[in-house]
């Protein structure tokens, strides 16, 4: 009997051994995750200031000294207050202009809008998986599949990034105050006339 409860004592101290050792690998890998994950998001951090997504997808706002980013809305693309802007007509050596927010611009494609990039589920990036991300920055393609990229958005640099970049920007993204800003579609220009 003394050699059955001390057969069963070792088993049990063993599994209790086990389940503890488990745990701390369990937590400890779950920690590094949750660390790599913050060093990605940082780098996104740094590379989404670096390459000025904020010049264009946040609009301005007139402050004391002039305009400057409405950080309210950083990211957030073209206001779904002003709505669709009517194209100035450019002639001479103007090939584009862009609205007082910065936000909308127009050139020989029509008019486009810098698009909400902020993890808002029904009009930012708040659907969008990692793939799709990526599949857009390197076909210039919406959401990897659908209309093209317009102008100015610098896609064709931007897809030249590592992938390890890219996640890092959506990684970002997807870390930042949620706005809830419908951005309107683009106006493409009519397409020439073959003669």
């Amino acid at each position: 009997m003394k050699t059955t409860l001390a057969a069963a004592a070792i088993i049990l101290g063993a599994t209790i051994t086990a389940g503890c050792s488990a745990s701390g690998i369990s937590v400890t890998a779950s920690a590094a995750t949750e660390e790599a994950g913050a060093g990605r998001t940082e780098r996104g951090k740094y590379l989404v200031n670096m390459i000025g997504c904020s010049d264009c997808h946040t609009p301005l706002k007139m402050g004391p000294k002039g305009p400057e980013p409405d950080m309210d809305r950083f990211l957030s693309g073209h206001p779904e207050q002003i709505g669709p802007i009517q194209a100035p007509r450019l002639q001479g050596a103007w090939m584009m202009a862009a609205n007082a927010t910065n936000t909308a611009w127009a050139g020989p494609w029509g008019v486009s809008y810098t698009a909400n990039l902020t993890p808002d589920q029904n009009t930012g990036l708040g659907i969008w998986t990692e793939e799709m991300f990526l599949k857009a920055i390197r076909t210039g393609r919406h959401m990897g599949v659908s209309r093209e990229i317009l102008p100015p958005m610098p896609w064709p640099a931007f897809r030249n990034a590592t992938d390890e970049d890219l996640k890092s920007i959506y990684a970002y993204l997807r870390s930042i105050k949620p706005v809830v800003n419908h951005v309107p579609d683009a106006q493409l220009a009519p397409a020439p006339v073959a003669d």
